[in-house]
């Protein structure tokens, strides 16, 4: 990998680590919202963002070695340039003509940068790099292609490398690449936060060097090897974070609560079902960790099915008998209220006394003042709620124990508002539906302790997943028709667009009024998407068997649990990730009836639809999820910036025996010296990811 020796362009005023992004030059305010959408806010985080990958450019001198749609960059004699504006649209641009030693003549023009036409001129030698594309009259023709001029003291060949960063809508890789170049001097004021033994120990470069050589590397080697310093830097943060949060935990109280064998029978017999064997080994570890003074912090992750509701209710008895009350909080009313029938199911009845209620913003006001006073007063043993929890004039009498469910879905901060509802510290544990290999869990978890519900209840009728491609599309909807004619129900899926709620409510919407007026003109049809303000009352309806189908976004991922719905039809499949798609798939098969799962791919290429093939055959979501970490890394699989690790971070999970030794070093440095008193660069960075974490 040949060194693209980037030009260093200064700002006006003197840049610092921590300066604004839009002090970069050529960044400005409008610049900025676009990088805080892809987490830079700060020159530093600019510098920290690493290419993903560096593109190849073929070089060549000749216009009639190129073919449209390749990638190369072309040197030649600048025949000529002008500024000019679009007929129709205010655009300014750039246009030139770029001849080769042939006389062949490459169009090529630059919109928004009128600017160019004055930095070359005629008879200059020239390089430019881009796609090749077929231009409108026939010739050959490069938008916004990187350049240089050729000669004198500048030894750079444009895009014979070109950086890579992630991007979004009006933000691209050169402009990243400039702004890169703009602030990299600021490199030499990053402190270094790894001590300085263990980045010898390990083989690490400098920060500073891992910069530079990160944007600027003179092989792939020293690309990689600045790869491995900062992420081994992010990774070590975290888990000397992580040994704070751990320790800060051990340094609470909560109140024991013991485990009796006469209160587990009563529960055990009261259920419709025999517990699985990981089941068993899951409320067994929380029965242990709520017998110590120290609190429970567990994480209960679990595979669609798999029971993590039944285990949090054994909890919620154990916690009843021994005289405290349990407060679960779900992200959505629809899952609230599905736990609230469940926990009802589970509890009321084989544990006389016990009861469960219910408070959501959307209960009329006096039936939240009665859930609020049974609350206060001890009345009932169990509240089911939303955010509605957490407000300050929600109180309970003796708060033993806090469950959360689909926790990813809630900051630090609320979580924290929730544990803060009873007179001591309570018992914390945490549900997930999706299913995470145990490394990643391990660093993405690393303050708690984990259980993995990887076993599904017998009996369960495996869901007939089927792909189906573009020509065979109707009779998907045959499917669905007959499933409705017997009396059942559909899910249909609308495909991802991008990051934005406004566009997929908008395409969601689109595909609701095409399919209510083209395909299912004589069924009932519902719509949910995240921008909806009726979608609890959609979903509900749909739940009821008001609608026949919901057309829906990746809303319904999670916590719809409706057992006449028997198929989930999912169009562009191929946009999902696999972990994703088995998240929907676990949306029917909860009731007797046979159900379906349809794979509708826009792409069917080889590689699009040996993907679908592999959820169509396999039904274990932990086996997924590390194949979708092979396929996709593991940034796309979580959610990088959720977790608050950069893609790099995330993507140097896929090595367990670096985790290992990042934990043990983490905790070596922070038992030889708990405060960090020695290493305050260290500490300040540590703050840093607990308050992101706080407030996330």
């Amino acid at each position: 990998m040949a060194r693209p020796q980037l030009k260093v362009i200064q700002g006006a005023g003197r840049l610092t680590p921590e300066s604004p992004v839009r002090d970069v030059k050529g960044v400005g305010e409008k610049f900025e919202k676009l990088l805080n959408k892809v987490g830079i806010a700060t020159v530093r985080d600019l510098l920290l963002n690493l290419p993903f990958r560096w593109e190849p450019y073929v070089r060549v001198e000749l216009l009639s070695e190129l073919r449209p749609g390749e990638q190369a960059t072309f040197v030649g004699t600048v025949k000529s340039i002008r500024a000019e504006g679009a007929r129709y649209q205010k655009i300014k641009m750039a246009k030139a003509e770029i001849r080769d030693a042939a006389g062949q003549v490459l169009s090529v023009v630059w919109f928004h940068q009128p600017r160019l036409a004055y930095r070359y001129r005629a008879g200059e030698r020239i390089a430019v790099a881009g796609q090749v594309v077929l231009g409108y009259r026939g010739g050959l023709e490069m938008r916004n292609p990187h350049h240089e001029k050729v000669g004198g003291t500048i030894t750079r060949r444009v895009g014979e490398l070109i950086p890579k960063y992630h991007e979004t809508a009006g933000l691209s890789s050169a402009r990243l690449a400039e702004w890169v170049a703009a602030a990299l001097p600021v490199a030499e004021e990053l402190e270094e936060t790894l001590p300085d033994d263990v980045r010898r120990h390990h083989g690490l470069m400098p920060l500073a060097e891992a910069i530079r050589q990160g944007h600027q590397p003179r092989s792939e080697a020293d690309w990689e090897e600045a790869k491995r310093r900062l992420a081994f830097q992010e990774l070590f943060e975290f888990q000397a974070a992580f040994v704070l949060m751990r320790r800060g935990l051990e340094d609470e109280v909560a109140r024991p609560i013991h485990y009796r064998q006469e209160v587990i029978e009563a529960f055990k017999a009261g259920l419709p079902f025999a517990f699985t064997n990981a089941q068993r080994k899951a409320t067994w570890d929380v029965f242990q960790d709520m017998e110590r003074e120290q609190p429970m912090n567990r994480l209960l992750n679990g595979d669609v099915g798999s029971g993590k509701t039944a285990v949090a209710a054994a909890a919620a008895a154990m916690a009843h008998a021994a005289g405290f009350q349990t407060i679960v909080m779900a992200p959505t009313e629809i899952l609230a209220r599905q736990h609230l029938h469940k926990f009802r199911a589970y509890l009321e009845q084989s544990l006389p006394g016990l009861t469960v209620e219910l408070l959501v913003s959307g209960l009329p006001a006096a039936e939240r003042r009665r859930v609020r006073t049974a609350a206060a007063s001890g009345h009932c043993a169990l509240v089911v709620g939303t955010h509605a929890l957490i407000e300050e004039d929600v109180e309970m009498a003796d708060l033993g124990l806090a469950i959360v469910d689909e926790q990813h879905r809630f900051g630090v901060q609320q979580r924290e508002l929730l544990r803060e509802k009873g007179r001591g510290r309570p018992h914390f544990l945490a549900m997930t539906a999706t299913p995470i290999p145990r490394t990643l869990a391990l660093a993405l978890y690393g303050e708690m302790a984990l259980s993995f519900l990887d076993e599904l209840p017998p009996g369960r009728t495996p869901i007939d997943t089927q792909v189906v491609e573009p020509e065979a599309r109707q009779r998907a909807y045959d499917l669905v028709r007959t499933e409705v004619a017997a009396g059942r129900q559909a899910f249909v899926i609308c495909p991802l667009v991008e990051e934005s709620d406004k566009l997929q409510a908008k395409a969601a919407t689109a595909e609701f009024e095409r399919l209510r007026t083209e395909v299912f003109t004589d069924l009932r049809l519902g719509l949910v998407h995240g921008r909806l303000k009726e979608k609890d009352a959609s979903m509900a309806a749909f739940a009821a068997g008001e609608t026949d189908i919901l057309v829906a976004t990746a809303v319904v991922e999670v916590g719809v649990d409706v057992p006449n719905a028997t198929v989930m039809l999912i169009e562009g499949a191929d946009r999902f990730g696999l972990a994703q798609l088995h998240q929907f798939r676990g949306r029917v098969g909860r009731g007797a009836h046979q159900s379906y799962c349809l794979l509708l791919a826009d792409d069917p290429s080889e590689d699009a639809l040996h993907r679908l093939q592999l959820v169509a055959g396999e039904h274990d979501g932990f086996r997924l999820a590390r194949a979708d970490m092979e396929i996709r890394g593991i940034g796309q699989l979580m959610g990088a910036r959720q977790h608050g690790l950069t893609d790099l971070g995330m993507d140097a999970l896929r090595d367990p025996e670096l985790l290992s030794e990042v934990r043990q070093e983490a905790e070596a440095v922070l038992a030889a010296d708990p405060e960090l008193e020695r290493q305050p660069a260290l500490r300040a960075a540590v703050e840093a990811r607990l308050r992101q974490a706080v407030i996330s």
